[in-house]
């Protein structure tokens, strides 16, 4: 059909064509007007297509693109149109299943935290576990958690047995002669002492024994210096706790331990934000965390447990002195001269290593400790917000409550901080946001003593690991659910808020002994970090001493408490954020192949030697490369699945969260050696004892056993192969060629 004016068209009857044959010799002529009428009619269908083709698709794409952007919208009434945010007790909610973006949720965090919460929430007496104002601390706090919109408030308690002074008699230090008479008392803080310390009497010369660490200790030997029978003399610092100073000198044959604060490490000058030269700094020396009276399993007061003890606790007496005691004895030593870098400020001290005393006469020292075992009921208090997807994968926000001293730095801020988390998200949840895992907010009980209160409850959740039913999917009934599998009693995250004083610098550091965190990863195999911020320029040295006060601390913030608070908490909410939004876990599986790589490094060294003695690290370069290949695996599997699948995400997490548990070795006894992780744990069994022991292989080859090598080997790398195979999923992928 051709178009006529005005765009109507109109059918045109058929033109008939006969093919009419031609004389020879004609000529044939085509009429052009036809061939251009039917090039135009050609190009007009073409447009008229086109234009319904377009108007078709772009119907099409906006029919679905609404569709799609209401299904999304978070706060969408029945019609489509947005409902805003109320900060109004009655605040309307976000939909049920509705989404946040990310950056929706850090502006809400933004917003909802404040300065002045934080500053009116910090303690300012003191509170140690069991007491009066440690029990109103804990009531002010639950009451304050009830009043939230949390989903479950609650206090889970263990009697703990904890190490006080005597009321009756206090510890005390004494010179005496070589017949034992006492010619001196040197007088001692009577609220100083180290808890868990062993009881009674010591005496004996006197030794410096600069930190106290390990490689001290070699020095002193090296140098054929006498150590058995002495007591030791240890500044505080040297990045080892009070706990591993004690130990080094148990083992190296001391009878007691005194512990001071040097000028050189701990600031002393009063008048400059310091400590007074008669201060001390007091921390327990449990080799271990938790009550080491139950190693390994809860404390409960309904059980009856056998008698028994953890293996770190020390079998010699410890006592912290001040700086002025310590100079008084140390100026009177006599015997060999200091090493390079041990010289202190210690005024009046010319630093020689002792054992024995200048002047006539033979003089020692003589120290009695009289510490007293107290059971004391600990109430750790907790808070949740249920997780809409993984409600069983936790993420820990918690911080030490208790503290010997007014304690601002050691528990107030940390607990400030946590008391406004809670408060925040509480506000946020109520506006719309919904955690895809829980939310814990957690006050610990018995921190000072080796994070006792921490200890116990995850020692709980470790046993319901082992003992109870693995369920997969739901009984009849509905009653498995309830009970809870290894993949349930394992938690997502651990992040404590111990220590936390001031936004100046963040270095990333393995986790200490004494850390609030560490227990969850050496112990319980839980992913953990702890934040602890200091200033680079200015130090605050009064953590664990009477003098740990608010008023201290704002000094050395220049009245700034509350917005370096707010950075602080703001941080951390962030933390929490990434952690709970995230639908894989944001934590990196591949970092440990490195570790193990360097230890792979550090035996190839040693070839030579171990070949000549029969030994081959080869299975354990076998159970690196299974581990390096399923971290990878597993890397390259999430970046190539729909993530959106909540099936295949839990899977996912689930194996991710593994790793830590796995790294904890199953062929060493948890009473015995409670901190088990074979990267951040203690004991023979761990990557460290490992490499130190075939480095004797070069630096001292009479000192390495063959024996307790090949079993070290054959731990770690068993351990490390079972990682591997549960990093890598299904049995069917782990790589078992014949």
């Amino acid at each position: 059909g051709v178009e006529e004016g005005g765009g109507v068209r109109r059918r045109v009857p058929p033109i008939e064509l006969k093919l009419v044959p031609l004389e020879e010799g004609s000529e044939v002529t085509l009429n052009s007007d036809v061939m251009i009428l039917q090039r135009q009619m050609d190009r007009r269908k073409a447009v008229v297509y086109l234009t319904l083709s377009g108007l078709l698709i772009f119907t099409t794409a906006f029919l679905l693109g609404y569709v799609a952007f209401r299904g999304m919208c978070r706060l969408c009434g029945n019609d489509g149109e947005l409902i805003p945010l109320s900060d109004a007790a009655g605040a309307q909610h976000a939909p049920e299943g509705g989404v946040m973006y990310m950056a929706e949720l850090r502006e809400m965090l933004k917003k909802y935290l404040t300065e002045e919460r934080i500053e009116s929430t910090l303690s300012r007496a003191s509170h140690p576990p069991g007491s009066s104002e440690g029990n109103a601390v804990a009531r002010e706090i639950l009451q304050n958690l009830q009043n939230l919109r949390m989903d479950h408030t609650w206090t889970d308690s263990h009697y703990a047995t904890l190490q006080f002074p005597s009321r009756t008699q206090p510890n005390t230090l004494w010179l005496v002669n070589s017949e034992g008479e006492e010619l001196e008392e040197i007088p001692l803080d009577s609220e100083g002492y180290c808890a868990y310390s062993a009881t009674g009497t010591a005496t004996g010369g006197v030794v410096y024994v600069n930190y106290g660490r390990r490689e001290d200790f070699e020095q002193l030997r090296a140098l054929g210096i006498a150590l058995n029978g002495s007591i030791a003399v240890a500044r505080v610092g040297g990045a080892v706790s009070f706990a591993e100073k004690v130990w080094h000198a148990q083992e190296a044959g001391h009878v007691g331990v005194l512990i001071y604060p040097d000028p050189a490490d701990v600031p002393q000058d009063p008048r400059r934000l310091g400590l007074h030269s008669n201060a001390v700094i007091s921390e327990h020396v449990h080799l271990g965390s938790g009550d080491p009276f139950t190693p390994g399993f809860p404390s409960f007061n309904h059980t009856q447990f056998p008698s028994t003890q953890s293996s770190g606790l020390p079998i010699i007496p410890a006592q912290p002195i001040s700086a002025n005691v310590a100079s008084k004895l140390l100026s009177q030593l006599s015997g060999s001269s200091c090493p390079r870098g041990w010289q202190g400020r210690l005024p009046y001290v010319q630093c020689v290593l002792g054992p024995g005393f200048t002047g006539p006469g033979e003089r020692r020292v003589k120290m009695a400790v009289y510490n007293t075992m107290k059971p004391v009921l600990l109430n750790n208090i907790f808070a949740s917000i249920e997780g809409k997807i993984e409600p069983d994968h936790y993420i820990i926000i918690g911080a030490q409550r208790d503290s010997w001293g007014p304690g601002a730095v050691k528990s107030g801020v940390g607990t400030a901080l946590l008391m406004e988390l809670a408060r925040t998200f509480s506000n946020m949840v109520e506006n719309g946001f919904s955690p895809r895992r829980s939310l814990l907010f957690v006050s610990w009980d018995g921190g000072e003593f080796g994070n006792v209160g921490a200890t116990e409850w995850l020692e709980v959740r470790t046993a319901l690991s082992r003992f109870c039913l693995w369920c997969s999917g739901r009984a009849a009934g509905g009653t498995c659910e309830s009970l809870c599998s290894e993949e349930s009693a394992l938690l997502a995250f651990a992040l404590i808020l111990v220590h936390l004083s001031c936004l100046f610098v963040c270095r990333v550091k393995p986790l200490y002994l004494n850390s609030g965190a560490y227990s969850f990863t050496a112990f319980g195999g839980v992913p953990a970090m702890q934040l602890h911020f200091t200033e680079d320029a200015r130090s605050y040295p009064f953590v664990n001493t009477q003098l740990d006060s608010v008023g201290r601390l704002q000094e050395l913030l220049q009245g700034r408490l509350g917005s370096v608070g707010r950075a602080v908490a703001e941080l951390v909410g962030l933390m929490v954020l990434k952690l709970s939004h995230d639908q894989i876990l944001p934590l990196d599986v591949t970092c440990y192949s490195n570790t193990v790589q360097q230890l792979s490094s550090k035996l190839n060294q040693h070839t030579a030697q171990l070949q000549s003695r029969g030994l081959s690290p080869q299975w354990v370069f076998s159970a690196r490369g299974d581990y390096s290949r399923a971290a990878k695996n597993l890397h390259e599997a999430i970046k190539n699945s729909d993530i959106q699948d909540e099936r295949l995400a839990r899977l996912y997490n689930t194996r991710i969260m593994r790793v830590e548990y796995y790294f904890l070795s199953q062929y060493v006894s948890v009473v015995e050696t409670p901190f088990r992780h074979v990267f951040n744990g203690r004991g023979d069994h761990t990557l460290s004892a490992l490499a130190d022991h075939v480095s004797l292989l070069r630096s001292a080859p009479h000192l390495f056993n063959e024996a307790r090598f090949r079993r070290q080997l054959a731990l770690f790398t068993w351990t490390l192969q079972g990682a591997a195979n549960a990093l890598s999923g299904d049995v069917w992928n782990i790589d078992n060629p014949l």
